[in-house]
């Protein structure tokens, strides 16, 4: 019970980490969470717990954010913003993939406490990077244009709820069916029991959360956030001496 308890908790926090990111921060803010909660996701993906008696893997809640974000994205900024996130994101997993391996092949000092711990978490993240990958890849880019034709069906704005969930249930499906079959497949994962399980439990918690995160992303498209700033940090050039001459 305690870990049903405090998932509702650790749910909550995300999503006001993932409200408070906006609203300090606006659009900009919006493209750093994809990059953070893409790369957290990945790592937390490799704790097991089980909850009310089902086994399922963390990542879920960081992970739904990231659809919660692009959805956003696409709500106030349309198509092409929410896009170049999850390329965004795709980006940063790939950098984090690379820079943690070639760390893992330092020759670690007798003095080192961390080497085994890091290998224990990242060695494992080659193979959960390439499920992630293709998996993020393909279900985000899906979501995106999911989103967008319902949108052109379901434009008001109180049906924002049609077209959150109405994506997100058939990209949360095709993300984990990927995911899973990457990552999770082998003996050493406990046989197709437990593949089933795991894939049923984490396709359900997902929609769960993306149906919970809805009245998030109906809070967030009414804030008041940081407009875009078009300032390039150089001195201001007065316009007499901007001209050519």
């Amino acid at each position: 019970m305690f870990n049903f308890t405090w998932g509702v908790f650790f749910v909550l926090v995300n999503f006001a980490f993932f409200l408070l990111c906006f609203k300090f921060f606006g659009k900009k803010g919006l493209y750093a969470w994809v990059g953070v909660a893409t790369v957290i996701a990945n790592i937390q993906v490799t704790k097991t717990i089980d909850m009310l008696g089902i086994t399922m893997t963390l990542g879920n809640a960081m992970y739904v954010s990231v659809y919660m974000t692009t959805d956003l994205l696409n709500e106030r900024y349309g198509v092409k913003a929410a896009r170049r996130a999850v390329w965004f994101g795709f980006f940063m997993l790939i950098m984090t993939t690379v820079i943690m391996q070639m760390v893992l092949r330092f020759v670690p000092s007798e003095v080192d406490f961390a080497q085994g711990a890091m290998e224990a978490l990242f060695g494992l993240l080659p193979r959960l990077a390439l499920g992630s990958l293709a998996a993020y890849l393909v279900s985000q880019l899906l979501d995106v244009y999911l989103y967008a034709a319902i949108r052109r069906k379901f434009a008001s704005a109180n049906q924002l709820w049609i077209r959150n969930n109405g994506s997100g249930f058939v990209s949360s499906f095709v993300d984990t069916l990927i995911f899973c079959a990457i990552a999770f497949t082998g003996p050493e994962y406990g046989g197709f029991s437990v593949w089933i399980q795991l894939f049923v439990s984490t396709y359900v918690f997902k929609f769960i959360l993306t149906a919970a995160g809805t009245p998030v992303l109906y809070w967030a498209r009414g804030m008041k956030v940081p407009a875009e700033e078009a300032d390039s940090g150089l001195p201001t050039v007065p316009a007499e001496h901007a001209a050519v001459k």
